[in-house]
């Protein structure tokens, strides 16, 4: 069995940690969006929500808790949109030419990339995890080690999924870009709707028809789904709103990031397969 994409792997990864400020930066950005714009907005929603009542037995959230986890989703899409970027440099400085052009498989490409942007995910969502308890998220709330420990396997498992496919959605991109200001662009023209049309920091009951309809589609969304069912349970109420997630809807959310994911995988091959470097 051929594992080339390690070498891939291990060279973005070894890129990333010697990169200092981009390391730093990556880690410290998601912590302080929590600690700043959460405080500001969770003492602004919970003003607006305290003459709701909570009925007996029902699990109340802060605003900060709900926010956290779409914090989570929020980072790992803005890290995968743009993980893709190391192909393009590799294109501008010639490297990308001598690995189409070496025997190793074009999608161990893709998979090396996919692989290492999943694991700077998973730095950065243990990262928000940690901080957000220190600043007072209830995050797994009355779990046991048992169960806290399955509900992060949970959320990671969402995470790489979600990851895997903007990765390759980001590296197909990459590849047909020649300037990293026309990647940004496009990235920036992807991350707005995705970022509005979804769960991650206000609830969705109030979208126009149309908006619900797409946000049920986005990716995001299902990531949101799957993080917040992990990290705070699957019946709880937050900013006035009751929150029940099945069984179902969680496999329902899995199932929508792994199709979306393979799909993605199909056109980061088909444009890898195509390419041609001069």
């Amino acid at each position: 069995m051929s594992y080339e994409f390690l070498t891939i792997y291990w060279r973005d990864m070894l890129r990333f940690v010697r990169f200092r400020i981009a390391l730093v930066a990556s880690l410290i950005q998601p912590a302080l969006w929590m600690a700043l714009y959460g405080a500001a907005m969770s003492s602004n929603f919970s003003r607006l929500s305290s003459g709701m009542t909570v009925p007996d037995g029902g699990m109340a959230v802060s605003y900060l808790t709900f926010m956290g986890a779409g914090v989570i989703a929020l980072t790992t899409l803005f890290t995968s949109l743009f993980g893709g970027i190391t192909l393009l440099f590799d294109k501008n400085w010639g490297l990308m030419r001598e690995l189409l052009a070496s025997p190793m498989p074009r999608n161990h490409i893709i998979i090396g990339i996919g692989l290492s942007g999943v694991t700077k995910s998973f730095i950065q969502s243990m990262v928000i995890m940690a901080f957000g308890l220190v600043i007072g998220v209830r995050f797994f709330p009355g779990y046991s080690l048992l169960q806290t420990a399955g509900a992060i396997l949970g959320i990671l498992l969402f995470v790489g999924i979600f990851s895997l496919g903007f990765l390759f959605l980001s590296s197909a991109i990459s590849m047909t870009m020649e300037t990293p200001e026309g990647l940004q662009a496009v990235i920036t023209l992807l991350t707005l709707p995705l970022f509005f049309a979804s769960n991650a920091l206000y609830p969705i009951d109030a979208f126009p028809g149309m908006v619900r309809i797409i946000s049920q589609f986005n990716p995001l969304t299902h990531l949101v789904n799957g993080v917040r069912y992990f990290a705070i349970g699957s019946d709880f109420y937050a900013i006035g709103i009751h929150y029940v997630y099945g069984m179902n809807d969680v496999l329902i959310s899995l199932l929508a990031l792994i199709i979306f994911a393979a799909a993605m995988f199909l056109v980061a091959w088909r444009v890898f397969k195509k390419a041609v470097v001069t």
